[in-house]
């Protein structure tokens, strides 16, 4: 990119090192900005320093927050002794956004990979143990992702916590998985139709 002022070069470059975010779209991004009015690049700028200056991990249950405790760990009237396992933050909100779920949460930042060098201690694994011995949780729900990262996540998690801690009540879920809302039979691939059929349930 030679052809072009560095100022402009610099910026499509870093475009392009944000996750899903090839050399066409940093161009197209970068361009939308130089014509923009400084105001929205200012506030963009201003946006992206904002977020790295004031946003923390809550100190309870690891999902990003500006305040500590975060907000749902700081509300009485979400049910205290449910939490719910997650391996990013966005799968908080996602959770969130259906209503359903009124409990607690746990971020492990990221899912159990010993090929790519991340194991327990790089995620918030031994903080999930300590917060089961310390606090009364009945139920731990693992909501990581389906695959074989996120199931070896969770039945590892499973296996430290039977090793480890002494909770013979304490009640260990996964999400239910099976077939999407208005979804055909024939268009499942064979992993979905499987969990729905080990899934069923009475009627």
């Amino acid at each position: 990119m030679s052809d072009i002022a560095p100022p402009v070069a610099a910026l499509v470059e870093e475009f392009a090192k944000l996750p899903g975010i090839g050399v066409k779209t940093a161009q197209r991004l970068t361009f939308f900005i130089l014509r923009s009015p400084n105001d929205h690049a200012r506030r963009l700028a201003e946006a992206i320093i904002r977020v790295k200056e004031s946003i923390i991990y809550c100190s309870r249950c690891f999902n990003i927050t500006e305040t500590d405790p975060c907000p749902i760990c700081g509300n009485p009237s979400r049910e205290q002794d449910v939490v719910c396992v997650v391996e990013e933050p966005l799968d908080v909100l996602a959770l969130e956004k259906t209503g359903a779920y009124k409990g607690l949460y746990h971020v492990l930042h990221g899912a159990l990979s010993p090929m790519n060098g991340i194991g327990r201690k790089e995620l918030r694994i031994d903080e999930l143990l300590k917060r089961l011995d310390h606090e009364h949780i009945r139920e731990v729900i693992f909501a990581t992702n389906p695959g074989f990262e996120g199931d070896y996540t969770a039945g590892s998690i499973k296996l430290y916590i039977k090793n480890e801690l002494n909770l013979p009540e304490l009640h260990m879920t996964s999400l239910a998985r099976g077939l999407p809302i208005g979804g055909d039979l024939e268009y499942a691939d064979q992993d979905t139709l499987g969990r729905a059929i080990e899934g069923r349930r009475e009627l």
